[in-house]
């Protein structure tokens, strides 16, 4: 089975308005057949607030995945991986890399592992994640490694990607545009 694109990449600080950039390119590209992978994990008061006003954006005809640690095998087999119709949202990779950092699992196996997902899908991808690369540096070790290593995954999948977005204050800035 042969990838077929497109395949997005929104980045963006806080509050950039990078999820709903992503919303409104699955709803364009997809209609009703898109699937929403998501990587939050609910236990907090504020991300479940967060988590609840993502939700309620979102069309109701579209399906949910939890990823969990294993966004690879989450894409690989959501509805739709199959079908060139259907798009896959993942919203976001930032999280996905705040939990393999708590598990203290490698990001570079999770890398294998997601490349190997994404190469066996027909589905369009839009992906969205944070660009921490303009703040600054944490103090703590942790914070620097955490950094580090989604802003090697965000190279990693922008040089994939057939287009990357930078969202500032609302405003798509394309960094990388198809062909």
């Amino acid at each position: 089975m042969t990838p077929i694109g497109p395949r997005l990449l929104v980045l963006g600080g806080t509050r950039s308005g990078k999820s709903r950039h992503a919303l409104e390119w699955a709803k364009q590209a997809g209609g009703d057949d898109v699937t929403f992978v998501a990587t939050a994990r609910t236990g907090e008061s504020d991300l479940d607030a967060r988590i609840a006003a993502h939700r309620a954006f979102r069309p109701v005809a579209w399906r949910t995945v939890e990823a969990g640690l294993d966004l690879g095998t989450a894409l690989a087999t959501a509805p739709g991986a199959d079908r060139v119709e259907a798009v896959l949202l993942v919203d976001c990779l930032t999280l996905w890399v705040a939990a393999l950092a708590e598990a203290e699992r490698p990001i570079a196996l999770a890398w294998d592992e997601l490349s190997a997902g994404l190469a066996t899908l027909r589905a369009r991808v839009v992906a969205v994640s944070d660009e921490v690369g303009h703040g600054v540096v944490p103090a703590f070790e942790l914070g620097r490694r955490f950094r580090d290593d989604l802003g090697w995954l965000n190279q990693r999948v922008a040089a994939s990607a057939d287009e990357v977005v930078l969202m500032i204050a609302g405003i798509p800035l394309p960094l990388k545009r198809p062909g």
